[in-house]
């Protein structure tokens, strides 16, 4: 199963990647700041219809069902977290064509998505270790309105696990994140 669902992954990054037309259009370095989920955030090209983005800052989240017990209400875990993501954009040259913005990477991507989560500096669950990570494929959108301003929505499907071998699946994980790009290129 892991093997057919990885080449499906592959398979389908790979031809999102040569999909477009050849011309001018390319993605850009951002410096980003965000704020729903506070963080540094840059993104660089790896290619030109890809980039690789790493954010740094403070998560606010629920715990995973089998690395948490405990806990009544509204369960929160705040920690610091790093968030590495390789987006493959799908609809550069279609956004271009229509005369939409592509500046600051405004598009729609595939990605490969990895977070991991450290010590907490607040919580209401135990957790069985003091570190989680979570990666899997996602779907989104970000768009860049006005000058700064900047909208990222992703979702899909997650692996997540801890530094003592405890896993599983959480079917939907999404990400929404609002902020401002500080400087571009």
């Amino acid at each position: 199963m892991r093997k057919i669902l990885f080449t499906l992954i592959f398979g389908l990054m790979t031809t999102l990647n040569y999909a477009q037309n050849t011309n001018d259009i390319g993605t850009e370095k951002v410096w980003r700041v965000n704020f729903l989920n506070p963080a540094i955030e840059l993104e660089i090209p790896t290619g030109q219809y890809s980039t690789f983005s790493s954010s740094l800052g403070v998560d606010y989240g629920g715990g995973y069902p089998d690395l948490t017990s405990g806990g009544s209400g509204f369960i929160y875990v705040i920690s610091p977290f790093a968030d590495f993501q390789h987006k493959w954009f799908y609809n550069l040259n279609k956004r271009t064509d229509k005369n939409r913005n592509t500046t600051n990477n405004s598009g729609n991507f595939v990605s490969f998505r990895l977070v991991t989560r450290g010590n907490s500096i607040a919580e209401n669950v135990n957790r069985t270790s003091d570190f989680d990570f979570a990666f899997g494929p996602t779907w989104g959108i970000q768009r860049k309105y006005g000058k700064r301003f900047h909208l990222l929505f992703d979702v899909g499907p997650q692996y997540y696990m801890d530094t003592k071998g405890n896993g599983n699946i959480w079917p939907i994980m999404f990400q929404l994140n609002l902020g401002f790009d500080f400087r571009k290129k």
